[in-house]
C-alpha cells in the first residue's frame, strides 16, 4: 500500500521558515521523481517544486525560487521542502506527490499558515 505522509506545517510569521517532510512507503522511492504541490484557500492546486529520482535535478516555480529548497534522502524514503522568507501568500495546504507504477499518489497535506 502506497502512503505519503506529510509533516512540519504550522503557523509562522512573515519572513520566517519552516521545513516540511514527506515520508513515503509502498514503492521503490529511489526510482521516482517527487513533487511538492500546494493549494491555497479558494484556489486551485499548483506545483511548487520537483526533484529527480537521484536528487540531482530540481526545479521550482518562479514564485518560490530563491526561497524554497526541495531535497530528498533515498535511504530514509523522505522528501523535504525547506521554506524560507515566507510570505502570507504562501499560506496553503502543502502536499507531496509521486507518479509511480503509472498511478498518481498524493499525501493528505500539511497546513502552512503565514501570518503575524
Amino acid at each position: 500500500q502506497v502512503q505519503l505522509v506529510e509533516s512540519g506545517g504550522g503557523l509562522v510569521q512573515p519572513g520566517g521558515s519552516l521545513r516540511l517532510s514527506c515520508k513515503v512507503s509502498g514503492f521503490t522511492f529511489s526510482r521516482y521523481a517527487m513533487r511538492w504541490f500546494r493549494q491555497a484557500p479558494g484556489k486551485e492546486r499548483e506545483v511548487v517544486a520537483g526533484i529527480s529520482a537521484d536528487g540531482f535535478i530540481t526545479n521550482y516555480e518562479d514564485f518560490v525560487k530563491g526561497r524554497f529548497t526541495i531535497s530528498r534522502d533515498n535511504a530514509k524514503n523522505m522528501v523535504y521542502l525547506q521554506m524560507n522568507s515566507l510570505k502570507p501568500e504562501d499560506t496553503a495546504v502543502y502536499s507531496c506527490y509521486a507518479r509511480a507504477y503509472g498511478m498518481d499518489y498524493w499525501g493528505k497535506g500539511t497546513l502552512v499558515t503565514v501570518s503575524s
